[in-house]
């Protein structure tokens, strides 16, 4: 897959909520707007901007799911400047209407056993593990709750 093209869509992902100015999309990807569109196109089997819109709907779903924000709010909130447009597309890609799909779908909710999973410490890791027994390759969690090399610092 095209570098430039993946770049190119990082930055429209980036900015979901933001209008899409093509030729400026185009110029992260260092190409004119026409072939802009069609590598595109041809690489991720829609325009940028139906999979800007698509972008969108997946992130108002989640809002949907989530919150009890109104629909309106999460319309101008994921970059639809209409909510006619908004509910069409969210038709259009869903299969239902935004009203209708936060209807039968509640917050998601992970299998007792992830949740359990997740809680446990982990020795894999090194956590609760001697410094002197700990693996070379163990990793630890920082003070931030990220991954780092262990005695990287």
């Amino acid at each position: 897959m095209n570098r430039r093209l993946l770049r190119a869509r990082d930055a429209m992902d980036r900015a979901y909520a933001e209008p899409l100015d093509v030729r400026v999309v185009a110029a992260v990807a260092h190409l004119s707007e026409a072939h802009f569109i069609r590598s595109f196109r041809a690489t991720f089997g829609e325009t940028p901007h139906r999979y800007l819109q698509r972008r969108r709907v997946e992130r108002s779903m989640f809002l949907l799911r989530e919150t009890d924000r109104s629909i309106t709010d999460i319309c101008f909130d994921v970059g639809f400047t209409s909510l006619g447009t908004f509910s069409r597309t969210f038709r259009e890609i869903v299969g239902e209407t935004p009203s209708d799909y936060r209807v039968g779908h509640g917050p998601l909710v992970a299998p007792n056993c992830f949740q359990m999973a997740a809680m446990r410490p982990s020795v894999a890791a090194g956590v609760g593990v001697p410094t002197s027994r700990r693996s070379p390759h163990a990793v630890r969690s920082s003070s931030f709750g990220e991954a780092t090399a262990a005695g990287a610092r």
